[in-house]
């Protein structure tokens, strides 16, 4: 395919967080959270610049060269981790939006559903330049964990935000854990889960 990535440092915060806003502007669950949509234009970029701060610190973000896409990685340990990423989004909520209880929930209700026992690479999220989508670079950015996961026989895990993200997922070879997540008067989230696969 030809698409070169690397691994992002502190010096690409800004063109991560960039790259996140745009791509998710217009994310059901975006829109979920920030429903009025003029509040979203300037406080979403808050939001998305906080997430990457969090994964260049805990995780690793790649970037593909170009700076049209990133993905947002962390390793989940055995024993899960969740209560201090409910923890990390309270902090959020208090940092960015106090009276905004939808980003402190959306933690705790994927927290309530990621798998624990297991682990797994979490990928956090995804993004592509609006302009550059259908070029295979989401593919490319996922398929050169998965094939890291696949030589070290590591699960990986995610959650899609729109259907369309869904697709893309279940044909990298992810499937739904039990059933879809439900956020209240808002969209669906599917939390999908992928064994790893033999290496040809």
């Amino acid at each position: 395919m030809g698409v070169v990535i690397r691994t992002a440092g502190g010096g690409d915060r800004e063109l991560v967080a960039g790259l996140l806003d745009s791509a998710f502007q217009d994310d059901p669950v975006s829109g979920w959270i920030f429903p009025e949509e003029e509040y979203r234009r300037t406080t979403h970029p808050r939001l998305m610049a906080a997430f990457v701060d969090i994964v260049l610190a805990e995780g690793r973000v790649d970037v593909t060269e170009d700076g049209a896409a990133c993905a947002l990685w962390l390793p989940v340990p055995a024993d899960g981790g969740e209560e201090s990423d409910e923890g990390e989004f309270a902090q959020l909520r208090e940092a960015l939006d106090p009276g905004n209880e939808r980003i402190e929930q959306i933690g705790t209700l994927t927290a309530q559903v990621h798998p624990a026992g297991r682990a797994h690479e979490y990928l956090w999220m995804i993004g592509v330049a609006p302009g550059r989508q259908g070029e295979g670079l989401g593919t490319a950015l996922i398929g050169s964990v998965l094939e890291r996961c696949d030589r070290e026989g590591v699960p990986a895990y995610l959650e899609a935000s729109s259907a369309r993200s869904r697709g893309l997922y279940e044909r990298l070879g992810f499937a739904l854990v039990e059933r879809p997540l439900d956020l209240p008067d808002g969209p669906q989230m599917w939390p999908m889960w992928r064994e790893p696969r033999q290496p040809r």
